[in-house]
């Protein structure tokens, strides 16, 4: 064997065990790869597992849960009622009462049922149901029609019923009105020819626009107006009660001339029964 040939063939015999050895690296890269692969799958199907387990459990935690006596009373910590300043709070447990607490977790619990009864309820415009969990829980947000005119058949005498802003009229069920409210005293028996159940909302837009006016031009509040007698309309304000007469097309343009008559009333040293505004260009002060 030539120089070269022995050459030739100590370099292939190199080259040969630098292959092995290659492909025995690889070969243990693989099962090295395959190993952690395998490892891997176990760890996740075992995270798997385990999630799994643990979200049936919290499924089936009490948290998610109501108390079953949760609509039996008011003030516990399963139902909260807020801003029902006209409806009391044992009317809408009432409504309560008539309806199953949720036996599915409270994130499922369907609220539409309560909402739609409580609805019913005169004075309610609007109902929001939130929930929560841990404790399961639910409050109440009451949105309420707005009273603006309460009706009493004498000024001395509590109002027996009111209207709202958009023209409901409400009973004595739901009075006293709380003092956060302002509005306009009435006077009407609620018969004959001044019955206030048949008002309508213009009705109510056009008697809350005279009182408007008069304010406006007295610089003072209305204590009530008298619709009694709906042909002989008073406007009481701190000064001096305004007879109005009949409200008819000139009724504003009569109001107009107040600012010109109340300096004169305080320098009247009678007293003044009232401010006769019934004529349309004249004004007359009605003496005791």
């Amino acid at each position: 064997m030539t120089e070269y040939e022995q050459g030739h063939y100590e370099q292939v015999q190199i080259d040969g065990q630098h292959f092995v050895k290659t492909k025995q690296r690889e070969r243990l890269i693989r099962k090295g790869r395959k190993r952690q692969n395998n490892f891997r799958k176990f760890v996740r199907f075992f995270l798997s597992v385990g999630m799994l387990l643990a979200l049936v459990y919290i499924a089936q935690c009490k948290g998610w849960f109501m108390d079953k006596q949760a609509f039996n009373y008011v003030g516990g910590n399963s139902v909260e009622i807020i801003n029902n300043k006209i409806v009391p709070s044992y009317k809408i447990l009432a409504i309560l009462k008539n309806s199953n607490v949720p036996n599915v977790p409270i994130y499922l619990a369907k609220t539409n049922d309560i909402k739609n009864e409580l609805m019913k309820l005169t004075p309610i415009e609007d109902v929001y149901i939130r929930r929560y969990a841990f404790p399961a829980r639910i409050q109440i947000i009451i949105r309420e029609r707005i009273p603006i005119i309460t009706i009493s058949p004498d000024y001395k005498v509590n109002p027996v019923a009111f209207f709202t802003a958009d023209g409901k009229l409400i009973g004595r069920e739901y009075l006293p009105l709380s003092k956060d409210y302002n509005t306009l005293l009435v006077l009407s028996y609620g018969n004959k020819g001044d019955d206030y159940h048949k008002w309508n909302l213009l009705k109510i837009k056009k008697i809350m626009k005279i009182a408007n006016y008069v304010s406006t031009y007295s610089h003072e509040p209305i204590e009530y107006i008298d619709l009694r007698n709906p042909n002989d309309v008073y406007v009481k304000i701190k000064t001096v009660n305004i007879r109005l007469g009949m409200l008819n097309e000139t009724v504003f343009k009569r109001i107009e001339r107040i600012p010109s008559v109340l300096p004169q009333i305080k320098l009247v040293d009678s007293k003044v029964k009232y401010l006769d505004l019934r004529w349309e260009k004249v004004n007359y002060l009605k003496l005791e």
